[in-house]
């Protein structure tokens, strides 16, 4: 978009303006993750920041940005003499989510560097971004090994690229902001950790505020030019304002009482590590500066909590992230201390009231005169999602309020048999870009991943007809062979779980929930998309269709009923459907499925039959399957084990899910692959 949308036309969303000007004041807090349902000005807000950033002075000609003030000695295109430079405008870089590594980190040209010893680097986005933001939408999405690499130069400041020997490093300082719908799959918990900040949005439900969202949406829309002239007045205050933040910043003092409450928070909260406590601090000092204050006051200490800590509270994708405010203010009051006499003032309230900061406007929060929003505002966003599980159809007789599922446990990993080539992840054998070598082939497309001694092999044979005579090797780009290689992949795990009423009473289905949810879990840590069929009554429905959202099946899971028959041939039935879609959408994804039921199929004519016609519908496809049997009592029909034959899959029992006997399941779903394919 060539003329962003103004910042300070974005309407409310305070928190989310806050967090984002705090690092444009001082990119040292490690930037923000955004997270809310779609519609919500994430992106809009974001894209705005970069106008407000000062210009940045830079060497002329460099192509990693470097300060003619105090260039990089090791920039690869240096060096630079120190010189009065050019000024040009923060850049703000944006980061597809299908991005290669070498469009992230940049590239070497190996053929150059093998036969001719020159470091022949190719820039990518982390040198655009130098020196100004770079932004990554949807950035749950990204593959881990991106992330990894992105998050490595966030926080050394520098990007490393290493090939064969041959490396390049270059100054890679920016502020990364992340957005993200939670509903479309969760980070892990230790990349939100790395994140300094995040902002919870969502749309506003007040009908006057989504009136002035709309509002200026279709004037920005209709002329942009001259909506944005509109705003100019407001974007320069909020500019100069960042301006005198940055300057004021390095005078600000943290002191010793202000530090003992940050330590305090962090502790009481059970934060992992201590990076929580710097970003902590590195916040209180930025509110102070963006309030024009010189000391940092329990206010500042109080904001700085909300928005460093909720993401570090969650142990798993089925904890909410938040803070318990009452706990926080709690513990500012019991550690305050001369907190606010440090900061100079006379007030000894340790939680003055938050509309009353003065002309500093102090906890950091925009109002009107720098900039913020008017006339009541909310946010400018596009139009708001619809969120909400889906309600239940009708069971049929006998329904039963939702059970509650027992505590989930570890499990041990169940793959699908075979070498696939779906994303990366941490379940099945694949074919992927990282991983162990396994040998070498002509490369399809540009090369990513130099096998070295398979291509000195190639061009051994050759020297003396290209005229070799000194002790280089002469390499032409038929010599080059690409490395294989061999990893784990995500897969697309498929519940099909039986809520009928022989699976209603209550104990039962609680441990039945318990074990989908551990299950659930395995499938959040190994970067699986899952997807959930229950059926019941009259027939079956798609709880859940495919997503990387495991926390979403797990609260579709906890609100699920119970009761009537057991259409057993009808959630087969759904999930062949699901699965049949879902592989025209995403090809390279293979598919388990785990059927979680007691075996027994009624309703309709001959029952049993169709549920076993329905079953060798997945054995015909090759479809991996894993029956968990619930079935319980001391008298047992065995029909679980009959539908995992049908399936030729396997059949677990609920107990055996927490026993090391899992273990043997892995070698027997590949063995049962084996007899398929003799």
């Amino acid at each position: 978009m060539s003329t962003p949308f103004p910042f300070t036309a974005v309407v409310g969303q305070d928190d989310l303006r806050l967090a984002l000007l705090l690092n444009a004041v001082s990119p040292a807090v490690g930037g923000v993750l955004v997270r809310g349902e779609k519609g919500t000005a994430k992106s809009t807000a974001v894209r705005a920041l970069s106008v407000l950033l000062p210009e940045v002075a830079v060497v002329p000609g460099c192509r990693f940005s470097c300060a003619p003030a105090a260039p990089d000695p090791a920039c690869p295109d240096g060096p630079h003499e120190r010189g009065p430079g050019a000024q040009r405008p923060a850049r703000m870089v944006e980061l597809p989510v299908g991005a290669s590594e070498d469009r992230l980190v940049g590239s070497l040209d190996i053929e150059r560097a093998l036969s001719e010893g020159v470091k022949a680097f190719e820039p990518g986005l982390l040198a655009d971004a130098h020196r100004g933001i770079l932004y990554v939408d949807e950035v749950n999405l990204l593959h881990d090994h991106l992330v990894d690499l992105l998050l490595d130069a966030a926080a050394m400041g520098a990007s490393y690229v290493e090939r064969e020997g041959v490396s390049v490093r270059h100054a890679a300082k920016f502020l990364l902001v992340g957005t993200m719908n939670p509903e479309e799959g969760e980070l892990r918990p230790q990349l939100l950790d790395r994140f300094g900040l995040t902002v919870e949005v969502a749309a506003s439900r007040e009908p006057d505020q989504r009136v002035e969202v709309v509002r200026r949406r279709l004037a920005y829309d209709d002329d942009p030019e001259g909506f944005v002239a509109r705003w100019a007045d407001e974007e320069s205050a909020v500019r100069q304002r960042v301006v005198a933040a940055r300057e004021l910043l390095p005078s600000v003092r943290l002191g010793d009482a202000a530090l003992r409450q940050i330590a305090a928070t962090c502790a009481a909260f059970e934060v992992d590590g201590m990076r929580a406590d710097i970003v902590m601090a590195r916040t209180a000092t930025a509110l102070a500066a963006w309030a024009g204050r010189t000391e940092v006051l329990a206010e500042d200490v109080r904001q700085a909590a909300l928005l460093a800590l909720p993401h570090r509270r969650r142990r798993n994708p089925f904890d909410a992230p938040g803070l318990d405010e009452n706990k926080l203010d709690e513990t500012l009051e019991e550690f305050s201390g001369d907190a606010d006499g440090d900061g100079g003032s006379d007030d000894n309230d340790p939680d003055p009231d938050p509309d009353d900061h003065g002309p500093g406007g102090g906890g950091g929060q925009p109002t009107p005169d720098d900039g913020g929003p008017r006339d009541g505002d909310e946010a400018a966003q596009p139009e708001a999602g619809q969120g909400g599980a889906p309600q239940p159809s009708p069971s049929g007789a006998g329904e039963r309020q939702p059970a509650r599922a027992s505590e989930p446990f570890r499990t041990k990993v169940l793959s699908v048999p075979g070498i696939g080539e779906g994303a990366a992840g941490r379940r099945s054998r694949a074919r992927t870009e990282h991983g162990r070598t396994t040998g070498a082939r002509r490369p399809q497309g540009a090369l990513t991943k130099l096998h070295l001694t398979a291509t000195v092999q190639a061009a051994a044979p050759h020297q003396r007809a290209r005229g070799r005579s000194g002790p280089g090797l002469v390499v032409r780009r038929d010599d080059l062979r690409q490395a294989t290689r061999e990893g784990r992949e995500g897969n697309l795990v498929l519940f099909v779980v039986d809520a009928s009423g022989s699976m209603a009473a209550r104990q039962r289905m609680s441990t039945v929930k318990g074990a989908v949810l551990s299950l659930l879990l395995d499938a959040y840590q190994r970067r699986d998309k899952v997807g959930l069929v229950t059926f019941r009554g009259a027939g079956a429905e798609v709880a859940l269709p495919p997503t990387s959202s495991v926390d979403a099946a797990a609260v579709r899971l906890e609100s699920l009923p119970t009761g009537g028959r057991t259409p057993l041939a009808a959630g087969l039935l759904r999930a062949h459907d699901v699965l049949r879609v879902e592989r025209l959408r995403d090809v390279h994804r293979r598919p388990l499925v785990v059927v979680v039921t007691d075996g027994r199929a009624t309703g309709g004519p001959e029952p049993v039959a169709l549920a076993g016609r329905a079953a060798r519908l997945f054995a015909a496809d090759g479809t991996a399957s894993v029956v968990v049997d619930c079935e319980s009592g001391p008298v047992r029909l065995g029909l679980a084990g009959k539908l995992a034959g049908e399936l030729d899959g396997v059949a677990v029992t609920l107990d055996e899910l927490r026993a090391d006997a899992l273990a043997g399941l892995v070698r027997d779903v590949r063995g049962t692959s084996s007899r398929r394919a003799a």
